[in-house]
């Protein structure tokens, strides 16, 4: 095992690790570890990613449910619109973005070009929300209208299906101020929508793309078994200040993706 390839099951390990501790954020940082550090075309990129987030997240699931900190009922009937624009996205829509987006004297849009900018974009909402750690009202009971949440889970679902991350840091305020579930219970319920939403828009993937099971299935299990670890030990690390650390350091990565694709 060469040294890029211990670095990489090493980050794999770290994406778990970050997960488990915070409950999410961790699985942000799959796709720019898989495109600069390893090569692969952002296309093949955020469908890996999907994978690796979907199954790491079963493993949450488990963790919080054995802790009373999933409500299933809501999970299953927020991820419905969800996870279907999670897979028409990943079937259909990022296989009809064209190559070559547009060209302007010497610049020229490619497709991966407008993946990782969008996916940095998407980074840098999520590190916000990371640094500012608002409070939340958390007492408030949702009376929105379903049609509402149908058309909140379409939007959210195409975003996680075109950057192929899980959406957790979407889905947990959305749980809160449109569900009206606590943040712990939110953070747990999260995980249903996230694993359901990024299996299936993996499928969509599996359709069009040649897979490196091997790779994936050792990538995955790593992130997993960083999961448990992570998990293991946050109940002796501060949360709050590794989330808000760690999204300093997502700030970072995002900013350094926009200068990577359009100036570096």
């Amino acid at each position: 095992m060469d040294v890029q390839q211990i670095i990489t099951y090493l980050g794999a390990f770290f994406i778990g690790a970050i997960l488990g501790l915070i409950g999410g954020g961790g699985s942000i940082l799959t796709v720019p570890l898989l495109v600069y550090f390893l090569g692969f075309n952002p296309v093949v990129a955020t469908a890996y990613s999907l994978f690796v987030v979907g199954s790491s997240s079963l493993v949450g699931v488990i963790q919080k449910h054995q802790k009373g900190l999933v409500d299933f009922k809501t999970g299953l009937s927020f991820c419905f619109p969800s996870f279907m624009a999670v897979y028409l996205s990943r079937r259909f829509l990022v296989p009809a973005i064209p190559e070559t987006l547009f060209t302007v004297g010497d610049f020229t849009l490619t497709k991966g070009m407008a993946i990782m900018i969008f996916f940095a974009l998407i980074m840098f909402l999520a590190a916000f929300s990371m640094i500012k750690s608002k409070q939340r009202n958390e007492n408030n009971k949702s009376t929105q209208p379903y049609y509402k949440t149908f058309v909140q889970g379409i939007i959210i679902g195409t975003i996680t299906g075109l950057i192929g991350a899980g959406g957790g840091f979407l889905y947990v305020p959305a749980l809160v101020l449109w569900a009206g579930l606590d943040m712990k219970k939110a953070v747990g319920t999260s995980l249903i929508i996230v694993a359901i939403n990024s299996l299936i828009g993996f499928y969509g993937d599996v359709q069009t793309l040649d897979v490196d099971w091997f790779f994936l299935l050792s990538f995955s299990l790593l992130t997993i078994i960083g999961i448990l670890v992570g998990g293991y030990f946050s109940k002796y690390v501060s949360g709050k200040k590794l989330k808000k650390s760690f999204g300093w350091f997502v700030l970072a990565m995002s900013i350094y993706i926009i200068l990577k694709e359009l100036v570096l």
